[in-house]
């Protein structure tokens, strides 16, 4: 990752949980260095910059409206989001993620190919990827925690993918979901209030 911007310095970082923080689609880090004021002060915070150009602003995998995907475009961002946890894990006592919109897919792609490294993960107004390669490569031990957070009406994420996204957390993860009414394709304060909740609970209790 050429860009990541940090919720603290780095002589403050070490033994500190770290939670990796992934912006959605045509934006760039500065979306989710935005929260970190209202995220747990105990973690340490990364926001990283996602390495495909969209006009002038990035994402992680090209999309259309259908929320089609290229695999290749998907797990060479991937690769690049392991390569830098591998860099900097060994400085935290645990590796959480945090994904927005196009940053929960890349979130519990993250997940779903090495779910042992991550204490717990958060995606908001997001989706799971639908990919039969993915879905081969799942073996899960035991369900990792997983917060789900979105409007019923998001004018974002279609129904086929929302309903995707239900029934493989539902299947595969230790789930909470929650639901914000008015929301849209946002992140709202009450949100974050069950967020840093959900993240209390499952990584700094």
């Amino acid at each position: 990752m050429e860009t990541v911007v940090w919720s603290r310095p780095e002589h403050e970082r070490a033994g500190t949980p770290l939670l990796v923080m992934m912006h959605g689609y045509g934006t760039d880090e500065s979306r989710m260095a935005k929260l970190f004021g209202s995220l747990p002060p105990g973690f340490s915070c990364a926001a990283l910059r996602g390495p495909k150009m969209i006009g002038d602003h990035h994402g992680w995998f090209l999309l259309d409206y259908f929320l089609t995907h290229d695999f290749a475009d998907v797990i060479s961002s991937t690769n690049a989001v392991f390569a830098w946890i591998d860099s900097v894990k060994a400085r935290h006592s645990s590796v959480s993620l945090l994904g927005f919109s196009q940053g929960m897919a890349m979130a519990s792609t993250l997940l779903r190919l090495r779910p042992a490294q991550f204490r717990a993960v958060v995606g908001l107004s997001g989706f799971v990827l639908d990919n039969e390669l993915l879905a081969m490569s799942e073996s899960f031990d035991s369900p990792p925690p997983f917060f789900w957070g979105r409007d019923r009406a998001d004018p974002v994420i279609n129904g086929p993918a929302t309903e995707y996204t239900g029934e493989w957390l539902e299947r595969n993860t230790q789930l909470t979901a929650r639901t914000y009414p008015g929301m849209g394709h946002a992140i709202s304060a009450a949100e974050l209030v069950d967020v840093g909740a959900f993240l209390r609970h499952y990584v700094l209790r």
